[in-house]
């Protein structure tokens, strides 16, 4: 398993947070955060999308008549979502949220939600689509559907030079920064704890220092306050890079499981969106939003609904 399922926040103090604030372009906050990635060029143009008669004749009556629909995102987690300088939610999922919406005749309403309000928004209607980087997995299946559209992984980050000699196979006693609820977070609880005390050592201190937002995960790392992050493999790369050198990531990225957009479980909207996913992946709009945001190596060719191993 890897990516999120549930994302308190670094409350810094003193001129070091507010220097890391400013290195991170924001990164320590949760209004705003560059989202360049080597390879990434945001400004990129993407083809026009238009209306699939045949999707959205399967959009509910009343989602199509509202003619949008209500997408909850957690703007947080570069360069997949996130606040540009002028407060707009932008990134891989937005933009991807914006194409699933034209396919199927409508327009997307992209809302900032706190990452573990998304879900039960959905399953209470106050939002169709949930698009913030969650791993498909069974657990969720159980609540609501998940349609594929992504492939991320785990990937583990320190210091340049890695000053504290990290083994990324081997985090026992060191101080972990991650996100809460990630299932990086439930990683070192069900996984990697677990084995600390198998083998006679330490485990990852309270089970991981924990943050609300990615941002500060990144700024706790940065700061010195933290030893290691663990993320999503696109996060882990962008933090790298906008970081001007200051981390780099150490191991392979693990684990690689698909992103699903969230959506009510056994709503008509389901096959919907797997579609348009399908036919943006057909018609090469797909390939162009990736392009635009450096995560070409994410892409998938088939999307499916309901389709995690674990």
């Amino acid at each position: 398993m890897t990516a999120r399922t549930q994302r308190t926040r670094l409350l810094a103090a003193g001129a070091v947070a507010a220097s890391v604030s400013l290195v991170l372009t924001g990164c320590g906050s949760s209004k705003s955060s560059s989202g360049t990635t080597a390879g990434a060029n945001p400004s990129a143009t993407v083809a026009a999308v238009t209306a699939d008669p045949a999707l959205a004749a399967l959009v509910p009556a009343d989602v199509k008549s509202s003619g949008k629909l209500v997408v909850a995102s957690d703007a947080s987690y570069a360069p997949n979502e996130f606040k540009d300088d002028k407060g707009n939610i932008v990134g891989l999922d937005v933009d991807l949220a914006n194409a699933i919406a034209k396919k199927l005749g409508l327009n997307a309403d992209v809302q900032n939600a706190d990452f573990t309000s998304i879900i039960p928004g959905i399953t209470a209607k106050k939002y169709q689509l949930g698009m913030s980087s969650f791993t498909d997995t069974k657990e969720r299946e159980a609540t609501v559907d998940m349609v594929t559209y992504f492939t991320a992984g785990s990937a583990i980050a320190v210091k340049k030079g890695n000053p504290d000699k990290i083994d990324p196979k081997d985090l026992c006693g060191k101080k972990v920064a991650v996100q809460t609820g990630t299932t990086q977070a439930q990683e070192i609880t069900d996984v990697r704890n677990p084995d600390c005390v198998k083998a006679g050592k330490p485990p990852i201190p309270n089970d991981g220092d924990k943050f609300t937002l990615q941002t500060d995960v990144t700024t706790a790392l940065v700061s010195g306050r933290d030893q290691v992050m663990m993320a999503d493999s696109p996060v882990v790369d962008y933090a790298v890079k906008q970081t001007n050198g200051q981390l780099e990531k150490i191991g392979d990225t693990y684990d690689s499981a698909p992103y699903g957009v969230v959506v009510d479980k056994g709503s008509p909207l389901s096959p919907a969106v797997q579609g348009a996913v399908q036919s943006l992946i057909a018609d090469g709009t797909y390939k162009q939003i990736l392009a635009k945001w450096g995560v070409e190596a994410g892409a998938i060719e088939k999307s499916e609904i309901n389709a995690a191993k674990s």
